[in-house]
């Protein structure tokens, strides 16, 4: 086998180890409760890793046993995969860049408001049709049973580092001013008209807070908090794509002008 297609076995092979990471930030995203209501954003980055892995699977093969068609493949194949994933990337960073979060006096946890977030993610979410298929199935998770299991008093629960979701759905917004009971269940509020918030909660532990603005705003936060560590992840494994892919495509050129050279002095032998 000539130096190049070792070369290119090689690289091949630390393309396919790449894949491995994209695959594990994919699957992560997709078993997070708020991801698993939105089909849309569940599985692209897994399904992008599964094709790497393929991709460089057959790009070893064909370079170790010399089969250029299958390199071919390999490299126009992973030339697209890598140009899909960094269009992903830059779409991601844009829809999530905007943070609609705020603090709250006297809460550790952070509150959201819709018109933080951009406004492509936000229509999507609110669109009417969305927001009831997702409503129904954040209610049937156990993002918001959790925290009465975690917290019992209220300072424990003013002090938590809940997450986004949580804060909006599972809990009326802290401006309403009502009175804890437990994470999930609050009574009398002393300012009920300070949003529109304060009338759509409910202490029926199937109804919560899932109508409220809040929790639209709190699954936006969870999406960007989420994709923006998942991003890390992505943006190392791409820029090592790059890399690999680009020394694989000079490799592939040299293996290439090594096998019209042996042709050549085979032809004068």
């Amino acid at each position: 086998m000539a130096v190049s297609n070792n070369i290119t076995a090689v690289l091949n092979f630390l393309a396919l180890l790449c894949s491995i990471p994209i695959i594990g930030a994919g699957i992560w995203l997709a078993s997070k409760p708020d991801n698993e209501c939105i089909h849309l954003f569940r599985w692209p980055v897994a399904l992008l890793g599964v094709l790497m892995l393929l991709v460089s699977l057959a790009g070893f093969v064909g370079a170790y046993w010399n089969k250029e068609c299958l390199l071919a493949f390999y490299l126009f194949c992973m030339a697209l995969l890598i140009g899909l994933l960094l269009i992903l990337l830059v779409f991601a960073f844009v829809v999530t860049h905007p943070d609609g979060s705020y603090v709250v006096p006297g809460r550790v946890y952070k509150e959201y408001r819709l018109e933080g977030f951009s406004s492509w993610l936000r229509n999507y979410i609110t669109n009417s049709g969305n927001w009831n298929k997702i409503r129904t199935c954040l209610a049937q998770s156990d993002v918001c049973s959790q925290l009465s299991q975690n917290y019992i008093t209220a300072d424990q629960f003013f002090m938590a580092h809940i997450s986004p979701l949580q804060s909006g759905c599972c809990k009326p917004p802290t401006i309403c001013n009502y009175g804890y009971v437990n994470p999930t269940l609050w009574m009398n509020p002393t300012n009920p008209t300070a949003d529109s918030d304060c009338y759509a909660w409910s202490n029926d532990q199937s109804q919560l807070c899932y109508g409220c603005n809040s929790c639209k705003a709190g699954l936006l936060g969870n999406l960007r908090k989420e994709w923006r560590r998942a991003n890390v992840i992505l943006i190392v494994a791409v820029v090592v794509l790059i890399w690999v892919y680009l020394i694989a495509c000079s490799a592939f050129k040299n293996a290439q002008t090594e096998d019209l050279f042996r042709r050549y002095k085979q032809g004068w032998a």
